[in-house]
């Protein structure tokens, strides 16, 4: 085997942050741009004689990325890949593998919910070996080397073919390919009560799982049908494709409307879901109800002593700033900790390594607990499957259990997508500039009580986040989040986030529409959203 060196120019990238570095596809696939971020990454964590956990969720590109990956592994001297059969693992699934085999980290190729496919997107982050996304000082390392790299290391070897599970020599570097699914199944088997869910199902209970085409599909048809006994035909979509079948893999009532059409018929099935391109978000519906993010998480939360997995309670919540305050009145009411994070689940990592969290959320959709250091869709799935075969109600009857015990924080997303990104900067910037007068300020029958540009110190090392969103909190515990997003690949995303809460012995029976209108309408009125960005409203609701 020979090593080459190869001389190139810095890449034009961007920061890569919790989720790595995203990029149109054409963009990584340009000579040298793959090499140069893989190169920048490998300069970063030093990885002679280390193992490490390679996979992704099978869109376009990723098995030449991999191949790429192993070849330059080679060349830095890497002692170890485990790879998942055929390029394939879910994210949430890689980091259990990070943690079972107690590798030294990973490289997982995704662009989460994004489209795939030649002209859709393409992304790669590094874990560390607690199998969480890499911190700060880890990504700030590897942006800092792709503004410097002058040269990348690969071998002149072919990559061996990792569609067959076996052990495979490069040099000195050994290749391991593994089943993507056997490791995370059986590690569900040991948190849910399986014989408890799988006894739901033979009893006539019907569901309805929809993979979105994407990563999720191997794991849930597994799961769900062969070991839980789900009628064949209730995973849908199941089968990974590279451009997630032309559709957009972001498991929410727009981009998955034909399974919210299926949950809202008069023969719908008990209960639905659906999972991202990568395997990390969830969405849950029951039979005509939609159960949002926040919603699910703090349900989530309040009943997980009954799986088997946190059947001693739990140590804490975590949430990120622009999920909903309806999982901090659970934590209340159970008298454990709940700590509000910035938007990403790194965040979460260092409070669950310290055994300060157990269940986290983002309104994202993203859900997990201590079992990885990663969201989990399926995980989120199997947790609400456990509660209902104990409590043996439908969603909509947990639902308003829930909110007769802690009152509804009514709760939306409004996303205004591909927004001129000098026009995002200023909308926030001159809104932040004024923040200190905002107190007492009506808007729209709503008055100000308090205004902050969120930053965060991390209670476990003290690290600290700044300027992660803006936060307007009004009279009466309504609230509204703005920020901007970095999941996107053109142009900002500006996310506006509503929530209003009502009290048990409120009406809990509102549109939610109706319930946000005033919240919307004020942040509108002192942001200049709608007027600036020159829309007339957002382009996704969830």
């Amino acid at each position: 085997m020979t090593i080459q060196t190869i001389k190139t120019a810095p890449i034009e990238g961007q920061k890569p942050g919790t989720s790595g570095l995203r990029k149109k596809t054409r963009v990584f696939a340009e000579p040298g741009y793959l090499e140069n971020y893989v190169q920048a990454i490998f300069d970063a964590i030093e990885p002679a004689g280390k193992t490490y956990v390679v996979g992704g969720d099978g869109r376009y590109f990723n098995d030449r990325a991999i191949a790429t990956i192993l070849r330059m592994a080679a060349a830095n001297g890497v002692a170890k890949v485990i790879v998942g059969q055929g390029g394939i693992l879910s994210t949430p699934a890689a980091s259990h593998l990070i943690r079972l085999n107690e590798t030294d980290g990973g490289l997982i190729l995704s662009a989460s919910h994004n489209p795939g496919g030649e002209d859709g997107d393409f992304g790669l982050k590094y874990n560390i070996a607690n199998g969480g996304p890499a911190p700060e000082a880890i990504t700030d390392a590897i942006f800092a080397n792709t503004r410097t790299i002058t040269r990348y290391k690969i071998t002149d070897e072919d990559a061996p073919g990792i569609d067959a599970i076996g052990t495979f020599s490069m040099g000195n570097m050994e290749v391991a390919v593994v089943d993507p699914v056997t490791d995370y199944a059986a590690l569900m088997e040991t948190l849910f009560d399986f014989p408890a869910i799988a006894k739901l199902i033979a009893g006539g209970f019907r569901l309805r799982f929809d993979a979105m085409h994407a990563v999720t599909g191997p794991y849930a048809t597994e799961i769900l049908e062969n070991r839980l006994g789900a009628a064949k035909g209730s995973v849908v979509n199941g089968v990974p494709s590279p451009d997630f079948g032309g559709g957009h893999p972001d498991p929410n009532p727009v981009w998955a409307k034909v399974l919210m059409d299926h949950m809202f018929a008069d023969d719908a099935p008990d209960f639905g879901a659906a999972s991202d391109g990568d395997g990390d978000r969830n969405m849950i519906v029951g039979r005509g109800v939609y159960v949002t993010p926040s919603d699910s998480l703090a349900v989530l939360a309040a009943n997980a002593h009954l799986a088997p997995g946190y059947r001693d309670g739990i140590k804490g919540i975590a949430r990120s700033m622009p999920t909903s305050g309806a999982a901090d009145r659970v934590a209340q009411a159970m008298g454990v900790e709940c700590h509000q994070t910035p938007t990403g689940w790194k965040f979460f990592g260092t409070l669950l390594d310290a055994g300060r969290a157990t269940i986290c959320g983002e309104e994202s959709a993203g859900t997990g607990s201590n079992h990885v250091r990663e969201k989990d869709g399926l995980w989120a799935v199997l947790l609400w499957l456990n509660i209902l075969a104990v409590k043996k109600q439908s969603v909509a009857e947990i639902m308003d259990a829930h909110w007769q015990m802690y009152g509804r924080t009514y709760y939306s997303r409004h996303d205004y997508e591909e927004v001129d990104a000098e026009v995002a900067g200023e909308i926030m910037s001159d809104l932040s500039d004024k923040l200190d007068d905002l107190g007492g300020t009506k808007a729209a029958g709503l008055v100000v009580a308090d205004a902050e540009d969120f930053d965060y110190v991390d209670p476990v090392d003290g690290s600290t986040a700044t300027s992660q969103g803006i936060i307007l909190n009004f009279e009466g515990g309504a609230r509204a989040v703005l920020r901007l997003s970095g999941t996107g690949t053109a142009g900002a995303t500006i996310r506006l986030y509503l929530e209003n809460h009502v009290e048990p012995e409120g009406d809990l029976g509102m549109d939610p529409s109706v319930a946000l209108a005033p919240v919307a309408e004020a942040a509108d009125a002192l942001s200049g959203l709608k007027e600036r960005t020159g829309r007339a409203g957002p382009d996704v609701v969830t």
